[in-house]
């Protein structure tokens, strides 16, 4: 995988670098793009997109986190071309406006570590696709269960790693159920249920999860690391989490 050319790349944490260098080639392109971030409400990737020229539009559900949004966007100088809308990623189409045949909708949408926590994966996978102009793309990162099982195991939680291979709670009985976690096979079967094309997938933070803070690792070496094994069968498969893009059919 090629090493991200755009500007913000090289300042981000490593552990994301699988997603930028995807994404690249659509946002470091030079066009500005309609962008929709369903779930991103502080700006983690929304304030760096409308750094590079991109108008984006973040939908969240939380009221603190899209505060926390116009202070980032704000602060960066880009509040012009960050909009946050408060609402859920089930319900798109009660907070945007559809999009129809003839190519209004959004070009990118982004739905990172989302499907974890909604209530139905598979209907908010389907009203992203519907808020999408034809051919536009989505950026979906999700919990990967076998990167999970391996955290756990290596943390000293050989009963909860069992359970997460089973795709159980580890801790059943909490009063807040813990989020889900997908195989790839998971993942793209939700993909395409949605009336979407998915492209290759990756592993997302393989190794930078695993490496302690006080270890002193070059982040740039680790930044190329990852970007190495994202897309690199049997590192990708362990990774903290997976990502795929995804095209509207």
């Amino acid at each position: 995988m090629p090493t991200p050319a755009s500007p913000t790349a090289e300042q981000l944490p490593a552990r994301t670098a699988a997603v930028w260098a995807a994404l690249d080639p659509l946002v470091g392109a030079g066009t500005s793009l309609r962008v929709l971030d369903v779930g991103g409400g502080s700006g983690i990737f929304a304030v760096p997109l409308a750094q590079l020229g991109h108008d984006v539009t973040v939908v969240d559900p939380s009221a603190d986190a899209l505060a926390t949004l116009r202070r980032r966007a704000d602060n960066a100088g880009v509040g012009n071309l960050v909009r946050g809308v408060q609402g859920d990623g089930d319900l798109l189409h009660e907070v945007l406006p559809p999009a129809d045949g003839a190519g209004t909708g959004y070009d990118l949408a982004l739905c990172h570590f989302v499907l974890e926590v909604v209530d139905d994966p598979a209907v908010t996978l389907r009203e992203i696709a519907g808020a999408l102009r034809p051919d536009g793309q989505v950026s979906i990162a999700t919990a990967n269960r076998a990167g999970a099982v391996l955290a756990r195991a290596l943390s000293g939680h050989p009963v909860e790693a069992l359970s997460l291979l089973a795709d159980r709670d580890p801790a059943p009985g909490r009063a807040r159920p813990d989020r889900r976690r997908f195989a790839p096979s998971d993942l793209l079967e939700l993909v395409e249920g949605a009336g979407l094309r998915p492209d290759t997938w990756r592993g997302v933070a393989v190794v930078a999860d695993l490496l302690d803070a006080a270890s002193g690792a070059d982040p740039a070496a680790v930044r190329a690391l990852e970007l190495a094994l994202a897309e690199t069968s049997p590192y990708r498969d362990v990774a903290t989490g997976l990502h795929v893009l995804a095209a509207r059919r």
